[in-house]
């Protein structure tokens, strides 16, 4: 740690104390989706040798969120660590986060906290390493009976849980034999909802993306039609409980109108 940072870590001590006093605790929101953005670039900017550094800079980050989370009773998170169109970057990139993807799922039931949530995983995991499978299972089972949600999207893309959405509601009524004019009634917006992958989930009130990308990339693109968005600028290994304290904040200070 420079000595720069040493002055400035009490000073932001300070602020987040003065940030945690000034939240309504009553508007803080129940459901936040996190589209974890940046771990290249950081390693660039960083001088890392190599992205699986930042990786695991960032998989550290993802486990210090959950506490954060912990600290002020969000029920409910929803985290994006692989989207579909990842699947297309070279070995040379997938196979070493795989390996932190792997050493993370292994912690979690171990850290403050960690046998208090109940992991789920959404996407296509049949795309996805065998090996890797196992161990989000495993994860599964260790953590399935606590009380605050914590939901993992692995290999998920947006548009492709739509399109498994309807392809489920249409088998459903093809096999009750309905004729085609009461198939076309029967599509609504309740009945997919019902259908996507965490259908038992209340849509996210917040979508926080880092990395300074002002856009959803695909993410819960049904279930995040009325949340409120922040952008934040860090890369998300540089992610800090600050930053997060600032988009509480600013979320509470926001009028929701659901389109209204």
């Amino acid at each position: 740690m420079s000595a720069s940072d040493s002055l400035l870590k009490p000073l932001y001590r300070l602020y987040e104390d003065s940030l945690v006093r000034g939240l309504n605790k009553d508007l803080l929101p129940h459901h936040i989706g996190v589209i974890h953005d940046g771990h290249r670039r950081y390693a660039r900017d960083h001088g890392l040798p190599d992205y699986e550094a930042s990786y695991r800079v960032g998989m550290e980050k993802f486990e210090e969120f959950l506490q954060w989370t912990a600290e002020f009773e969000i029920e409910a998170v929803t985290c994006w660590l692989l989207s579909t169109e990842n699947l297309a970057r070279p070995d040379e990139e997938l196979l070493p986060y795989y390996e932190v993807l792997k050493d993370l799922f292994d912690r979690i039931p171990n850290i403050a906290g960690g046998r208090d949530i109940k992991v789920r995983f959404i996407g296509s995991l049949d795309l996805l390493p065998a090996d890797l499978v196992a161990s989000a299972k495993k994860l599964e089972e260790a953590c399935s009976t606590g009380s605050r949600r914590v939901t993992i999207a692995l290999a998920y893309g947006g548009r492709q849980e739509i399109v498994d959405a309807v392809k489920d509601l249409v088998t459903d009524l093809l096999s009750e034999e309905a004729v085609a004019e009461s198939v076309v009634d029967r599509i609504d917006k309740d009945a997919l909802s019902a259908r996507m992958y965490a259908s038992d989930l209340p849509d996210p009130d917040m979508v926080l993306r880092t990395s300074g990308e002002a856009r959803l990339s695909g993410f819960l693109l049904w279930q995040a039609a009325y949340a409120e968005y922040s952008f934040v600028d860090v890369y998300w290994p540089a992610f800090r409980r600050v930053d997060f304290l600032r988009a509480l904040r600013d979320y509470t200070r926001r009028t929701r109108r659901y389109g209204r």
